[in-house]
């Protein structure tokens, strides 16, 4: 896998106290003086000399000294503005971080027949997926990176879903944002210090805990994200932190407010959900023109459960059992979706592994 710079800083680097380096001038300045004087083959004389004190004007002089060069060194890191435990956080960072790469056609074709052979009605998402994968392999891309998908479709048929079985096909970690149930402005880029619950965004910390550049982030309901305003009337929404994680120019050298250093962000590869463009803004649509999927058959359905009731060990009888239920859901009731399969395969699951009372 390749490997790129992800920070603009040079974290990870050693940087001595100036106490260390106010002990090294100041053995060093004893030293050569020792030798000036011929004590050099003398230990005994030498070691009594360098436990000596200097003149004030030379002890003053190695501080300033010390003090300076501490001072440059962590300027050179560009992370003096940051607290230890930061530090500490970005060190990993010190040799970039790592590109999962798709490694010929071929094997973009396989994984592509894979997510096809699952979610067959998820077929415009993954050919687009498939042509992504195709693409990188041809123009020797470092890693794989797809534009950005945004699928809209019914509720329940398994769009976030789709999302995270393509990033574990492919090999990629993911990390999902519920945009209904948390601020998504503040989750995709963070919260600057100085705020009580200041952290970086989510994508961030992926990587970081990671250390591979191409994770998958699914961004799920996007359209009922909401905005946050503060007491200064000034407003946080998704749109706009979004947008700048999506411009590949913007997104390689992104700003995050937390740790205040520019990232790599641009080999992120983003995946939103929506069940309808109602509430989207314009900006994120043109950026993202929307993939519109079908609902479900009842024949994917079955299919599904039968899949997944093999492996999550199953009998024959109760994925028959759920298969018929299927068939027999009335036109006009509630429409069957994966949400509804999902759950009558837990209790299949619970009923088949309960103890057995005599």
């Amino acid at each position: 896998m390749a490997r790129i710079p992800f920070v603009d800083a040079r974290p990870g680097r050693e940087i001595p106290t100036v106490r260390e380096v106010r002990g090294r001038l100041r053995r060093f300045l004893l030293g050569y003086r020792a030798r000036a004087r011929g004590w050099v083959d003398d230990p005994k004389e030498q070691d009594t000399f360098l436990a000596s004190q200097l003149p004030a004007k030379d002890e003053a002089r190695i501080d300033r000294r010390a003090a300076r060069y501490v001072e440059r060194l962590t300027a050179a890191t560009r992370l003096g503005h940051l607290r230890q435990e930061d530090r500490e956080r970005l060190a990993p960072l010190r040799d970039g971080v790592t590109l999962v790469e798709i490694g010929s056609e071929a094997r973009a074709d396989e994984l592509a027949a894979t997510l096809q052979a699952e979610m067959p009605w998820m077929a415009p998402a993954t050919e687009a997926a498939w042509h992504a994968m195709r693409q990188s392999v041809r123009q020797g891309a470092a890693g794989f990176r797809m534009p950005p998908l945004l699928l809209v479709g019914p509720p329940g048929i398994g769009k976030s879903h789709w999302a995270r079985r393509l990033a574990q096909v492919v090999g990629l970690p993911a990390t999902m944002i519920d945009a209904t149930g948390e601020p998504a402005s503040f989750a995709l880029t963070g919260m600057q210090r100085g705020w009580s619950s200041a952290a970086p965004g989510r994508p961030l910390t992926t990587i970081l805990a990671q250390l591979v550049g191409n994770p998958v982030i699914v961004l799920d309901e996007v359209e009922k994200a909401g905005a946050v305003t503060s007491d200064k009337g000034r407003s946080y929404d998704m749109g706009n932190a979004l947008l700048p994680l999506l411009e590949p120019l913007t997104a390689r050298a992104w700003d995050c407010p937390y740790f205040q250093l520019r990232f790599d962000m641009s080999w992120i590869n983003w995946v939103m959900t929506a069940n309808s463009l109602s509430s989207l803004p314009a900006p994120l649509l043109s950026r993202c023109p929307p993939l519109t999927l079908p609902g479900m058959r009842i024949a994917d359905l079955q299919a599904f459960a039968r899949r997944e009731g093999a492996r999550r060990g199953l009998t024959a009888p109760a994925i028959d059992a759920i298969a018929e239920t299927l068939d027999r859901v009335p036109p006009s009731g509630l429409e069957p979706n994966l949400r509804m399969v999902t759950r009558m395969l837990d209790r299949a699951e619970v009923l088949e592994n309960r103890p057995v009372y005599h």
